[in-house]
């Protein structure tokens, strides 16, 4: 089944989950209006899938099942379904800013990948079947699910079991013969209030004394000792903010007090050797999908530069200085989604049959727009000129002392009218002078994971002793000998193909750019 926007926004009325926001007790999660921006951003991802015109792109067949589902909850099988995930979450982006929903995506994939080795590698214990069994309902049902893997984490300094406050970190506190007991927090949880069920995922890797707080299981959003303390999503109900008020996302601490969970719904619990494995991969396929979803913001952006721009009363061709920033945008947007591209085309099949980007391609993508969107932000400013700083309120629009005036000086091109110029440099204000443009900027940086956690990965996964090996072969003997005696012994993990270059797979449906 495949869920419209309607459909979607009223089966969160059959859920009653315990959240707050601002101090306030939610009764109904669907009709609230701090929500409503969020509500309508995850509908996107809904309304796009049910649409026929964009079936091949949103509608992927589950290879297990031979069922058309959501593209935002399949299993990838192949370099063509990465970059049909990647133009779909950009695709969604361009509408919403951030899709959301792509998040339980990547971690379908990752549990997917690690459930199978686990039971590979331990020996038959279950917990891959379960999954399957999980995911089939999850897909039947097209579920939006949320992805409760960054702990409150406490002082950092120390591991999960040393925590003064053990509940910084969710960990299993009774193994029953019916299922386990989880409590403890997870501090930073996209669409939390909004979504059906929570995955709960460990967030960093585990010694042997850490096994209670390697855990991984589906907990659904209103089970009982579920607590969600949100914050609104985007900007409800504000004039000044053309798109926040239109699609936002919220974030949620979640707290869970003592919350039971059946074994069908556990992949993970207590076995600390395979969180690493778990966390590396979500961090592959998620890091994947915020390039699409980054690129999507970057076409608004561009779109919204040059429209302010013409509003102005300025032609890009003609101004050479604004067509030379614009084209600097236009490159970075690219450049870190040409990464994303590299990194689905050279992906590889582990041995549950999932597909992952490759590593390194993905790490620098993500860590390209983390660093990046600040001056795509400037670049944005620079194009737009300064009208953005000044932007009367909307409330003047109204106001018969100064309408009439303002109308008229603060008109650029005769064919533009105010309405329209000002309608333009709200927006960009919106995206990217107001407090949710520095919100998207923050999220752009640790989203997904700090830039260092992205550096660690690209250098840990990138074959510098194959590039010294290149050097030596052009050194003589002594002095190879010297350089290798100071070289990094990193083995070869770029690409899973190595030096070949791999299939390439048929290409996806594109978007118009």
């Amino acid at each position: 089944m495949v869920m419209t926007a309607a459909a979607y926004r009223e089966s969160l009325r059959a859920r009653r989950p315990r959240v707050f926001v601002d101090g306030q007790a939610i009764e109904s999660v669907a009709d609230a209006s701090a929500f409503a921006p969020g509500i309508a951003a995850l509908g996107v991802s809904y309304d796009r899938a049910a649409d026929d015109t964009f079936r091949p792109l949103m509608r992927p067949v589950e290879q297990s099942t031979g069922q058309a589902v959501n593209r935002f909850l399949h299993i990838n099988r192949s370099g063509n379904d990465l970059l049909q995930k990647l133009e779909a979450v950009r695709l969604v982006c361009q509408e919403t800013g951030c899709a959301q929903r792509y998040l339980a995506q990547d971690a379908l994939n990752a549990i997917h990948q690690s459930t199978y080795r686990l039971d590979a590698e331990a020996g038959g214990r279950g917990y891959h079947q379960r999954f399957l069994a999980y995911l089939g309902r999850v897909q039947d049902e097209d579920l939006a699910l949320g992805v409760a893997m960054t702990d409150a984490k406490g002082d950092r300094s120390r591991r999960p079991h040393e925590q003064a406050v053990p509940d910084s970190y969710v960990h299993v506190t009774a193994r029953r013969p019916d299922g386990i007991v989880i409590r403890g927090a997870k501090a930073i949880v996209t669409a939390a209030p909004y979504v059906h069920e929570f995955l709960v995922m460990p967030c960093r890797n585990m010694t042997e004394a850490d096994r209670d707080f390697a855990v991984c299981c589906a907990v659904p959003v209103d089970a009982p000792g579920v607590t969600i303390v949100a914050r609104p999503a985007g900007r409800p109900g504000e004039a000044a903010a053309p798109f926040a008020a239109k699609y936002g996302q919220s974030t949620g601490v979640v707290l869970f007090d003592d919350v039971f969970v059946p074994w069908e719904r556990v992949f993970l619990a207590g076995e600390w050797g395979h969180v690493q494995h778990l966390t590396t991969a979500y961090a592959s396929h998620h890091r994947h999908s915020c390039i699409g979803a980054r690129a999507g913001f970057g076409d608004l952006l561009i779109g919204a530069g040059v429209l302010m721009a013409e509003a102005n009363g300025l032609a890009l061709r003609e101004v050479p200085h604004l067509r030379a920033r614009m084209i600097d945008l236009i490159k970075i947007v690219e450049g870190f989604y040409a990464c994303g591209v590299a990194a689905s085309v050279y992906g590889a099949s582990d041995t549950s049959g999932a597909f992952e980007p490759e590593r390194v391609y993905s790490n620098v993508g993500k860590l390209l727009l983390a660093t990046q969107i600040y001056e795509m932000h400037r670049i944005a400013h620079e194009v737009s000129g300064g009208l953005v700083v000044a932007l009367p309120g909307p409330d003047e629009d109204h106001n018969p002392a100064t309408a009439g005036t303002l109308a008229e000086v603060l008109r650029g091109r005769a064919d533009v009218p105010y309405a329209q110029r000002i309608e333009v440099a709200r927006l960009l204000e919106d995206l990217t002078a107001s407090n949710t443009a520095g919100w998207y900027s923050l999220i752009s940086l640790h989203g997904g994971g700090s830039p260092e956690a992205m550096g660690l990965e690209i250098f840990r996964s990138y074959p510098l002793q194959d590039k010294v090996a290149l050097v030596e072969k052009l050194l003589d003997r002594g002095v190879a000998a010297k350089a290798a005696q100071t070289a990094t012994d990193q083995p070869g993990q770029c690409c899973a193909t190595g030096c070949r270059v791999p299939d390439v797979p048929p290409a996806p449906q594109r978007l118009r750019r």
